[in-house]
C-alpha cells in the first residue's frame, strides 16, 4: 500500500508541470461556464417566477438540454464550434443552467406571500421588492442551486479533454487508456478534491447570514472572474507550434515519453481525441499530431508523416492474437483468421481506412467490399458450433478487421460470432482478453512490445529496427506469459507518427522529427 502512494506521489511530482496546467484549465473551464450560467439562468429564473405560464417550457427545455450524454453534446458542438474551449464551455453551460433556473425560480417562489405585500404596502416598486425582498430571502436556495451547479461542471469538464479543451481528464483518459492507475488518479484525485472544496465553499457562503450577505456578493462576481481567467495561464506559455497528442501517446514510450527522451523535444502539447486531431491540423488548430501511418485522413487532409530519424517507433504489424483454449476450443478458427494474412499491405489499409474514416462507409461495407474483391468472401452459414468472441479497439481500421474476421468466420466455419468492438486502449481490450471476456483482437507487435510486456531499453533497441525480429519475440513472450498465440501476421505496418500539414512543414523545412526539434529549438 505505501509503495502504491510513493509511486503515486512520484508519478505527481513528475508530471508536476503537467498537473498543475490541467488544474488550471479545470477551474478556468468549470468557473467560466459557471459565470454565463449564472447570467443566463438567474435572469431567467426571475422570468419565470413573474410569468409562471412560460415555467413549463422553460424548465422542460433546460431540463431535456440536461438529459443529453455529455460526451454526445461534445460531439455535437464540434461541427458547430471546432475543438477547443469554446464547445466544451458551452457544452458545460447548458449542464450548468438547469438547477440555476430551477432553483431561483423556487427561491423566488419561496419568498412568504405576506413579506412582498407588507413591502408594496411600504410603498416599494417592483424593482426594490426584487432586489431589496426576493432575492435576498432567496438567496440560499439560489446558491444552493449555483452550488450543485459548480459540482457538475467539475465533474463533467473532465471530457473536455476528448476535444483539446485541456483539463484534468487529460490524465484520467490517458490512464484509463494504458491502464496506468497512477495517471488516473492523478487526475481523478485532484478532479475530486475540487468538488469536495468548491461545494465547501459555496455551503459556508450558503450559510452566510443575510446581514452579511449583501458585501460578499459584492465580492463574488471578483472570485469569479479571477478563477475563470486560470484558463488562460497555461496557454499564455505556450510554444511555437502547438502539437495534439492522443491520451494513449502521451503516456507511452514509444509515444510523448520516448519523444523527450530520444529527441528532446519538447512542444506546447494538448491532448485531444484521435477522432478530431486529424481534422484540427487540416483546419490549423493544431500544428502537429500523433497519428498512425495507415490513416485514411493523411491522404483527406493532406497531412505528411515526418520521418522518424531516431527510430522511436518500432514496427507495428498487425496480426490477430488468440487465447490458447479458444483455438483449442474452436479448432477451425486458425486457419480461418490466417485466411487474411499476407492480403493487407500498407497503402490497401490506408485506402480501407480512408473508405471509413473520411467517406464514412460502415467498415460493414468496406470489410465486405474487399473481401469479394479478394475472393474470400463466402455466404454466411448461420453456424451454431460455438460462438467465437471478437474483440477491438476504438478506431476505424479495427472496426473493419473486425468485420473481416466476423464475415471470415461465419462463412468458412460453423461458428457464430459476437464482437464487442471499441474497446477503449491498448490495456482494456487485452484485459478483456486474459479475463476471457473475448478469444481474439487484432493487435500490433510494437504495441506488443512496449505497452504489454516492456522489456528493457537493450533489448527494446535490439529488436525495433527488424519486423520480424520484434515479431517473434512478441509471439514467443506472449505464449510464455500469457498463453496467448501470435498468428500470421496481416500484412501492413500501422506504425505511430508525427504529423504534420504539407504545406506548413514545406514552408518551415521540416522534414523529420529532428528537424522539428531544430525548428522549436530556433530563438
Amino acid at each position: 500500500m505505501n509503495n502504491q502512494q510513493q509511486s503515486l506521489w512520484a508519478f505527481m511530482m513528475q508530471q508536476s508541470d503537467k498537473l498543475a496546467a490541467q488544474t488550471l484549465q479545470h477551474i478556468g473551464l468549470t468557473f467560466i461556464s459557471l459565470i454565463i450560467a449564472v447570467l443566463i439562468g438567474l435572469p431567467l429564473g426571475i422570468f419565470i417566477a413573474r410569468k409562471k405560464q412560460y415555467a413549463g417550457t422553460v424548465l422542460g427545455i433546460a431540463g431535456v438540454l440536461q438529459t443529453i450524454p455529455s460526451i454526445a453534446l461534445l460531439g455535437f458542438m464540434i461541427p458547430l464550434l471546432g475543438i477547443g474551449a469554446k464547445p466544451a464551455i458551452v457544452a458545460l453551460f447548458i449542464y450548468a443552467l438547469l438547477p440555476i433556473i430551477r432553483n431561483t425560480y423556487t427561491g423566488i417562489l419561496g419568498v412568504d406571500g405576506y413579506i412582498t405585500e407588507a413591502a408594496t404596502a411600504m410603498g416599494m416598486s417592483k424593482k426594490q421588492i426584487l432586489f431589496k425582498v426576493e432575492l435576498p430571502l432567496a438567496m440560499p436556495v439560489i446558491l444552493a442551486g449555483i452550488r450543485t451547479a459548480t459540482v457538475i461542471n467539475v465533474g463533467v469538464a473532465t471530457l473536455a479533454s476528448y476535444i483539446a479543451a485541456g483539463g484534468l481528464g487529460e490524465f484520467i483518459f490517458g490512464g484509463i487508456s494504458l491502464n496506468n492507475t497512477n495517471m488516473i488518479l492523478a487526475g481523478a484525485i485532484p478532479a475530486a478534491l475540487l468538488a469536495i472544496l468548491f461545494d465547501f465553499l459555496l455551503s459556508r457562503l450558503q450559510n452566510i447570514k443575510l446581514k452579511k450577505l449583501k458585501p460578499a456578493t459584492a465580492i463574488i462576481p471578483v472570485l469569479l472572474v479571477l478563477l475563470a481567467s486560470l484558463y488562460f495561464i497555461p496557454s499564455a506559455y505556450g510554444g511555437k507550434l502547438t502539437a495534439g497528442f492522443t491520451p494513449e501517446f502521451m503516456g507511452r514510450q514509444d509515444g510523448d515519453l520516448g519523444l523527450r527522451e530520444k529527441y528532446g523535444l519538447k512542444i506546447h502539447t494538448i491532448v485531444i481525441s484521435d477522432a478530431v486531431m486529424y481534422k484540427a491540423a487540416f483546419e490549423k488548430e493544431l500544428d502537429v499530431i500523433s497519428g498512425y501511418s495507415t490513416d485514411g485522413r493523411l491522404k483527406a487532409f493532406n497531412l505528411i508523416v515526418l520521418n522518424d530519424d531516431k527510430g522511436i517507433f518500432p514496427p507495428y504489424y498487425a496480426a490477430p492474437i488468440v487465447r490458447d483454449d479458444a483455438l483449442k476450443k474452436f479448432p477451425d478458427l486458425e486457419k480461418t483468421l490466417n485466411l487474411l494474412a499476407g492480403h493487407i499491405n500498407d497503402s490497401i489499409m490506408t485506402e480501407l481506412n480512408y473508405r471509413t474514416d473520411y467517406l464514412h462507409q460502415s467498415p460493414e461495407k468496406v470489410a465486405k467490399d474487399f473481401l469479394v474483391e479478394q475472393r474470400l468472401y463466402k455466404p454466411l452459414r448461420n453456424g451454431t458450433n460455438g460462438m467465437v468472441r471478437i474483440g477491438s479497439k476504438i478506431f476505424g481500421e479495427q472496426y473493419i478487421l473486425a468485420q473481416m474476421y466476423t464475415m471470415l468466420i461465419k462463412g468458412y466455419t460453423d461458428y457464430d460470432v459476437s464482437t464487442k468492438t471499441g474497446l477503449g486502449g491498448t490495456k482494456i481490450c487485452f484485459d478483456a482478453m486474459t479475463n476471457n471476456q473475448i478469444d481474439f483482437y487484432p493487435e500490433y507487435t510494437g504495441t506488443g512490445l512496449l505497452v504489454l510486456l516492456q522489456p528493457d531499453e537493450k533489448l527494446v533497441e535490439t529488436l525495433t529496427h527488424n519486423k520480424d525480429k520484434t515479431y517473434n519475440y512478441v509471439k514467443q513472450e506472449f505464449e510464455k506469459k500469457y498463453q496467448i498465440s501470435w498468428l500470421k501476421p496481416i500484412g501492413f505496418n500501422n506504425s505511430y507518427a508525427l504529423m504534420m500539414r504539407q504545406k506548413q512543414a514545406n514552408g518551415l523545412g521540416v522534414k523529420s522529427i529532428s528537424d522539428l526539434k531544430h525548428y522549436l529549438d530556433k530563438k
